[in-house]
């Protein structure tokens, strides 16, 4: 499948590859046909994740095949000429499965040196420089897991918790960049790195990521659950919590919030940002515990992402400007821009549409290239104008790959 087809012409595509006709494809997903032509059309903007699910469930493809993610991560002075694939075989070298299959003769690395290199890979993805934060994790990797094993007591702890955030490092990145299978496998052996490591903070970190590689499948109430029972393992730990531990209990109902909002649950949305803002006030003030940008901007943020989920562009429209995210890691900014735009899309106003996304490019250009979000608009930019369109936009889609040319 080439990048440059609209998600509804992706349905269409795979609905004739099923031999299905629209009217019992829309059946299926609980619309008319009527609807389903207008989407297939591009007369309708898919733009939800709820709705988008449920025909690639209908369609039996996997969430990724109608969001065509770029496969192909672009070459840069940051990443190097090994990308995704050098990460793959990291991550399924069989002598990782167990010590016995690994030689321990080499000296490990100083704990000191190790978490210098974790940090360095997770500001990365905060900074969405995914390039250089993949070209160093294989390496990042091994050595932590050589630590893991070499050392015991308190070193082995901070070894484990040092090898759980790295693994997360690599599902986060993986996800972002659309290997949601790869970014399964670094999430599950992050969490039982984390287990090992005797730091509640640290497991419910990896639960988290956990959460994000099952949001990513489109398995929203599987996510809801997850999270009600990762919220449950924290708990105890409440009453006398560091601000890690508080901000990462924050954090899970946020990405709770987004699950509920993608599965049109608007009461459990609203209880979990309930609980999301309740833990930020009680922080007290944004901060960055454990890598979450946790605080009460980002559960504002999450007031319109999940607006924009269940639908609500005006609410998304009229708060997500207002809000300053200027204090925010880079990813988390992008990650607003993105939803803002979307909104002012949805209410014609595209020109302040594109220059929020160009804006945004301009902070995180691989971010941006890698979210559905982005290239959808810009598609649906290009199909709508008429004549030619302005040199801004056109050059946009090239830099995207979602014309020809680029």
């Amino acid at each position: 499948m080439t990048e440059n087809l609209t998600i509804g012409e992706r349905v269409a595509w795979y609905r004739r590859r099923r031999g299905l006709s629209q009217e019992v494809l829309a059946g299926l997903v609980g619309r008319t046909t009527d609807w389903l032509s207008k989407a297939e059309n591009n007369r309708i903007e898919l733009d939800r994740l709820s709705v988008i699910t449920s025909l690639a469930q209908a369609l039996d493809v996997s969430l990724g095949d109608l969001l065509a993610e770029p496969a192909l991560m672009e070459w840069s002075s940051d990443s190097g000429h090994r990308t995704v694939p050098a990460l793959r075989e990291a991550l399924m070298d069989y002598r990782q499965l167990t010590p016995l299959l690994r030689p321990s003769d080499d000296e490990p690395p100083a704990l000191k040196d190790l978490r210098t290199n974790v940090k360095e890979v997770l500001d990365a993805y905060q900074a969405s420089r995914y390039g250089f934060a993949t070209r160093r994790l294989p390496l990042v990797l091994a050595d932590a897991l050589a630590a893991s094993r070499a050392y015991s007591g308190r070193k082995g702890e901070e070894a484990h918790a040092l090898l759980a955030l790295i693994y997360q490092g690599a599902a986060m990145v993986l996800g972002k960049v659309g290997e949601p299978e790869l970014a399964w496998i670094a999430a599950e052996r992050g969490l039982a790195a984390a287990q090992l490591s005797g730091q509640s903070a640290v497991t419910g970190s990896l639960l988290r990521a956990v959460t994000h590689c099952v949001l990513s499948t489109g398995r929203f109430t599987t996510a809801i659950q997850l999270v009600n029972d990762a919220a449950a393992v924290m708990q105890p730990e409440l009453n006398n919590a560091s601000n890690e531990h508080l901000s990462v209990y924050g954090t899970l109902f946020l990405t709770g919030a987004m699950a509920a909002a993608r599965a049109e649950d608007r009461a459990t949305t609203q209880t979990f940002l309930r609980e999301a803002d309740e833990t930020a006030q009680r922080l007290g003030a944004d901060a960055n515990h454990m890598w979450t940008a946790f605080g009460p901007t980002n559960v504002a943020i999450h007031c319109v992402a999940t607006a924009g989920e269940l639908g609500d562009i005006q609410v998304a429209a009229d708060l997500g400007p207002r809000i300053d995210t200027s204090g925010m890691p880079v990813e988390r900014r992008v990650r607003h821009s993105l939803e803002v735009a979307r909104a002012l899309s949805a209410w014609n106003r595209t020109d302040d549409a594109l220059a929020t996304l160009l804006d945004a490019e301009q902070a995180a250009p691989e971010q941006v290239r890698h979210h559905y979000l982005s290239r959808e608009l810009v598609i649906g930019w290009m199909r709508g104008t008429r004549g030619r369109p302005s040199q801004p936009l056109a050059d946009l889609a090239r830099r995207l790959r979602v014309v020809a040319g680029g």
